[in-house]
């Protein structure tokens, strides 16, 4: 019951609070409405207060924002406008620098094309200095061969005088016999000055051949020993096939008609062909060739007409060399190539260009003094002898010293041309030591005009690869033709390779220089 009671009130109470909320809400105040409107106007105040101090705290962040941006702006113009002037200086100081730099390249330049000018100058004056040379040694010899001419006339025309005025003039028969006898006297003074001065020589060559016959007689009987051949014999046999050759092959064509005919018509072939050569591979293989076919045709030509052949191919290159390797050194390298290549496959030429070399250029290819005296010791007149050395009619000792050394030339490129077929050992390079050892042994060789010109030929082909094969022995052999270029041969003092002619001399001093001009490469 208890229970039942508390519930009532419970449900009671709660009516009345439900009753006193209905009169609440349905109750107006005038209080609380007017602090309902004072909290409306309060906050609406306050939204526009709220809304104007935002606007003026965006309006201060814009102009913030304006005023940094404008500064920025500045900023980066400044920084815009220092960037640009540093380019600008940079820019010309490079340009400065290109423009020195291309001021020294065009200085650079025109020093340069100045020297190459200045080079170009000089070697033109010195062609034309060549030129000009080869011109008045032409025009020299040429005045001397009018000279010769002229005195020879003269002598005749003196002659025809003299006996004119013998015939007509018998008065002046005591006079001219006057005449004669001074002459006379005058020819003998001369001879006995020429036997005083041949007597020196005789003692002075005694004396160089009792120095070198043990030396001599060692090498002689060395060589010997191992089958090789001495310089006098290389010699009696260049000069032996020479005379059966001219007695034996030349004498049977020549005495035949239609064999002089096929000789005269190869001979005709030979010649052009090789003043056709230039220094070409395909030139020189090519006319080699043509050579070999003109000797050795497909149907063989009779012994006779083949020496005869061969005689008048080596005449042909000899010829060759006479003028034109005088005139240019540098002709001899093809035609020294077209004679190695005959020379390893043309049968018996080896002899042949051998005895033709030898009748050109007499013993300097061997090399060897010709003695004075023939085969019985007898004298050789002067035109025998002039022969035997190797002289032209009326030739004079610069022309002959010139023609030799054209000649030499190319048989020293010869042996220098590797060619196994060449088996002849006068062809071979090992002859090129056994040139200087020889000449070495003969000192009147060495004290001709000639000498000192054969050797700087030598030297001028080969001698720098000479010391590349034979190295210290090469040196030591150099040494001692240097001491006698410039003091004296064999330590004499003032007995100087090429003797006093001016020939000499000149040649003398070309090998000094030659020789000098080797050791430098030892440097």
């Amino acid at each position: 019951m208890r229970g039942r009671g508390n519930n009532v009130s419970e449900q009671h109470n709660l009516e009345d609070m439900l009753a006193s909320i209905r009169l609440r809400v349905a109750h107006h105040d005038v209080y609380e409405e007017w602090e309902q409107q004072t909290r409306k106007d309060a906050f609406v105040s306050a939204r526009r207060e709220q809304a104007a101090l935002r606007e003026d705290r965006e309006h201060r962040v814009e102009t913030a924002q304006i005023q940094k941006a404008n500064s920025q702006t500045a900023l980066h113009q400044r920084q815009l406008q220092d960037v640009q002037s540093k380019l600008s200086q940079w820019k010309r100081i490079q340009q400065e620098h290109e423009q020195k730099e291309r001021a020294g390249k065009d200085a650079k330049n025109r020093q340069l094309w100045q020297r190459i000018e200045g080079v170009i100058k000089l070697e033109e004056g010195r062609a034309r200095a060549k030129q000009e040379a080869e011109q008045r040694k032409r025009e020299d010899e040429e005045k001397k061969r009018r000279d010769i001419e002229q005195r020879e006339k003269d002598e005749q025309e003196r002659k025809l005088k003299e006996e004119l005025q013998k015939r007509k003039e018998a008065e002046e028969e005591k006079q001219q016999k006057e005449q004669l006898k001074a002459k006379e006297d005058e020819d003998q003074r001369r001879q006995k000055e020429d036997e005083t001065r041949q007597k020196e020589d005789e003692a002075r060559q005694k004396e160089d051949e009792a120095r070198k016959a043990a030396q001599d007689q060692a090498v002689d009987e060395a060589m010997k020993s191992i089958g090789a051949s001495t310089a006098a014999e290389d010699w009696q046999k260049g000069h032996d096939l020479l005379k059966r050759l001219k007695d034996g092959a030349m004498k049977t064509v020549k005495s035949d008609k239609q064999m002089k005919s096929v000789w005269s018509a190869g001979r005709r072939k030979i010649t052009p062909k090789i003043g056709q050569l230039t220094n070409d591979p395909e030139s020189i293989k090519r006319i080699t060739q043509q050579l070999i076919e003109v000797v050795k045709p497909p149907v063989p030509h009779p012994r006779p007409i083949y020496f005869a052949l061969l005689s008048s191919l080596s005449k042909a290159i000899l010829l060759q060399a006479e003028t034109e390797v005088t005139a240019e050194k540098r002709s001899a390298i093809p035609l020294s190539q077209v004679t190695a290549n005959l020379l390893g496959s043309v049968e018996l030429f080896c002899d042949i260009f051998w005895a033709k070399l030898c009748q050109r250029a007499g013993g300097w290819p061997v090399p060897y003094a010709i003695p004075p005296n023939n085969v019985d010791n007898t004298p050789s007149d002067l035109a025998a002898r002039r022969k035997l050395l190797g002289y032209r009619e009326n030739e004079n000792a610069a022309a002959y010293s010139t023609r030799v050394a054209g000649v030499m030339r190319v048989y020293f490129h010869v042996m220098a041309v590797p060619i196994e077929s060449i088996v002849d050992p006068r062809f071979r390079l090992p002859r090129y030591w056994t040139f200087f050892a020889r000449i070495l042994q003969q000192p009147q060789l060495l004290e001709a005009p000639v000498g000192p010109e054969v050797i700087f030929t030598a030297l001028d082909v080969a001698g720098a690869s000479a010391r590349e094969i034979w190295g210290a022995q090469w040196v030591k052999l150099l040494s001692v033709l240097y001491e006698g270029a410039t003091t004296g041969l064999f330590g004499e003092q003032g007995r100087l390779i090429g003797g006093k002619s001016a020939e000499g001399i000149a040649a003398r001093v070309r090998v000094q220089l030659e020789i000098e001009r080797i050791m430098g490469t030892l440097q």
